[in-house]
């Protein structure tokens, strides 16, 4: 049975006018018997359109700290709108919209495609930038909380960064598969992007699937064992580190 915390509720979603998908980590229930600290680490989109009104919830959280996985060009369109706010630049260049755009130019372009393509995203989270995931789990291991995580649109580079974050905490895998998909419920979609793509392709890339979670973690497999392996060798938390980590973001 889903555990009850997984429920959606205004504690775990909070409902910001300019920001979507806007969660908390905390709550969930940890194998070892403790659970995750509410209020300590969210997730979200990019915080470039928050209103006035979203500044003063935001504010009122405490979120000292924001790490923002978007590529170059992503970032200068949505600057940090909280002054308070320290913006950690950790990025992963967007290639899904590319890739897409190229396919439709050959004529091959399907959702069949797409879904393909959003896989090989997530492979490459792994492949090609776990670099800047090591570097989220050292600031983790600062004093930066509360914290917020995003990308652009808070549900890849962010929902892969969410499920390490909470596999190294010892949150349960079919607890961490609910809450990346709860995105589904919370993501509200940019209806001016990408318009130049099928219907069918937009809806495909406009939501996550546990497949685009499962091809990341293959590639984990594949490259380095096991994940366990991937958190000490790719990641770079050993025994002491992750002790750590659950220290500092568990209750009892």
């Amino acid at each position: 049975m889903p555990d009850s915390s997984l429920k959606d509720s205004p504690t775990r979603h909070l409902a910001l006018q300019g920001a979507s998908n806007f969660r908390d980590l905390g709550g969930y229930p940890t194998t070892d018997g403790r659970m995750t600290r509410w209020r300590h680490i969210f997730r979200s989109n990019h915080l470039g359109q928050l209103t006035a009104a979203d500044v003063e919830i935001v504010r009122a959280l405490g979120v000292k700290s924001a790490f923002d996985f978007r590529g170059l060009e992503e970032r200068a369109a949505g600057v940090c709108v909280v002054n308070e706010i320290t913006v950690h630049s950790l990025p992963i260049e967007p290639t899904v919209v590319a890739g897409l755009r190229a396919e439709l130019a050959r004529g091959t372009l399907t959702a069949p495609v797409a879904l393909e393509l959003m896989r090989e995203s997530y492979r490459n989270y792994v492949r090609h930038n776990t670099h800047s995931f090591r570097a989220l789990f050292g600031h983790l291991l600062e004093d930066h909380a509360p914290l917020v995580i995003h990308c652009t649109a808070g549900k890849d580079r962010t929902g892969f960064a969410s499920a390490l974050i909470l596999h190294a905490l010892g949150v349960a895998d079919e607890v961490i598969a609910e809450d990346y998909l709860l995105t589904n419920q919370h993501y509200k979609r940019d209806a001016a992007a990408a318009t130049d793509l099928p219907e069918d392709v937009r809806n495909a890339i406009g939501k996550v699937e546990a497949s685009y979670l499962a091809a990341a973690f293959e590639a984990v497999s594949k490259d380095y064992g096991d994940l366990e392996t991937y958190l000490r060798d790719g990641l770079k938390l050993g025994t002491s580190e992750q002790a750590a980590l659950k220290e500092r973001y568990l209750q009892s």
